[in-house]
């Protein structure tokens, strides 16, 4: 199944995909809830009964003009006011080459145990644009990543059940202003205001049963789901960025049980994979300049159009646009 949120008189409203169609759930069933939040929250009831009413929708003619034309419906977020929301580092690709390209070694820490960060949950966006400050324009970056959403509440989840509280899958962009992240992690902390004014997600929410033909083995010494899922990035229709969901280290599953040790994971839960390898231009211009001094580095500007498509899980379009506004935290630095 492919699950939708949308804005329907102004309300966040839960919807379900058939064909090119989006259904409102609750106008299809008033006994089901009407948003992605509550849909969550009693997952392992509400789910038999939505796989049963895409089937309806598939089978019986009678659906057929209950939808909305999808490319008219205002989509948002798949999951609007998510409780949380934390990133993971689980592609060795852009780990490692990241720090080549400062001159650092691989840090061997990485292959004992999964990290994450947390990010803000209340600048969770969907498709269409995304509003930035004049900071964040400086050295403004996408980031290329796959999420999956927690359906049910748990601590001290084992690694070996972690993949039951996934509902599925959705594209995550984390926006990064990397002057404000690189000058405010050189004190070991963070990343903070250069992270925390937009993530986007979705187009929609594809639910692991979806996904089903697309699982392969993850990698040795490593346990949980793994998909073969092609990832790739575009700037205004010029392609950036090309990679694999497969070539995650660290499964989500073991993100999930390192995430949830001695703390309570809730449904609607937000966690990304991090970014794969080349899925941003700080990894991007670092190996650009690395092989030719004189590289013009590239950065999202306003105006641009950033898409982000993994194979299974859609397209995520968003535009970049400028705050009317000349305020500047980098101004208020001390000397």
């Amino acid at each position: 199944m492919k699950l939708v949120s949308f804005l329907k008189n102004g309300r966040a409203c839960a919807g379900l995909i058939a064909g090119d169609q989006v259904y409102d759930i609750y106008m299809l069933n008033s006994g089901m809830p009407d948003s992605m939040t509550e849909l969550l929250a009693n997952w392992d009831e509400n789910y038999p009964a939505l796989l049963q009413l895409s089937d309806e929708i598939e089978r019986s003619a009678k659906w057929k003009n209950r939808g909305m034309a999808l490319n008219e419906v205002g989509l948002i977020a798949p999951v609007p006011h998510p409780p949380s929301l934390r990133d993971g580092y689980a592609f060795r690709q852009h780990v490692e080459t990241a720090r080549r390209n400062r001159g650092l070694d691989m840090v061997p820490v990485f292959d004992a145990f999964p990290v994450f960060y947390f990010g803000n949950p209340h600048t969770v966006f969907g498709p269409g644009p995304v509003f930035c400050m004049p900071d964040h324009f400086k050295k403004l970056d996408f980031e290329l990543e796959a999420a999956v959403v927690i359906c049910r509440k748990g601590k001290n989840i084992s690694v070996e059940k972690a993949d039951s509280y996934i509902a599925g899958l959705m594209i995550l962009n984390d926006f990064s202003a990397r002057t404000l992240q690189m000058e405010e992690m050189l004190l070991n902390l963070g990343p903070a205001k250069g992270k925390d004014f937009a993530s986007t997600t979705g187009p929609w929410l594809v639910t692991t049963e979806e996904l089903k033909n697309k699982e392969v083995p993850c990698g040795k010494n490593h346990t949980g789901k793994s998909w073969n899922l092609k990832m790739t990035a575009s700037v205004n229709g010029q392609p950036v960025s090309s990679g694999n969901l497969a070539d995650m280290e660290w499964t989500f599953a073991e993100l999930i049980a390192r995430a949830s040790y001695g703390a309570e994971l809730f449904p609607g839960d937000i966690i990304g994979s991090g970014t794969v390898g080349t899925g941003c231009f700080l990894e991007l211009n670092g190996t650009g300049k690395l092989n030719n001094p004189e590289y013009t580095e590239q950065w999202l500007l306003p105006g641009d159009q950033i898409e982000l498509s993994i194979e299974s899980l859609g397209t995520l379009r968003n535009t970049m646009v400028k705050e009317s506004t000349d305020y500047s935290i980098l101004q208020l630095k001390k000397a």
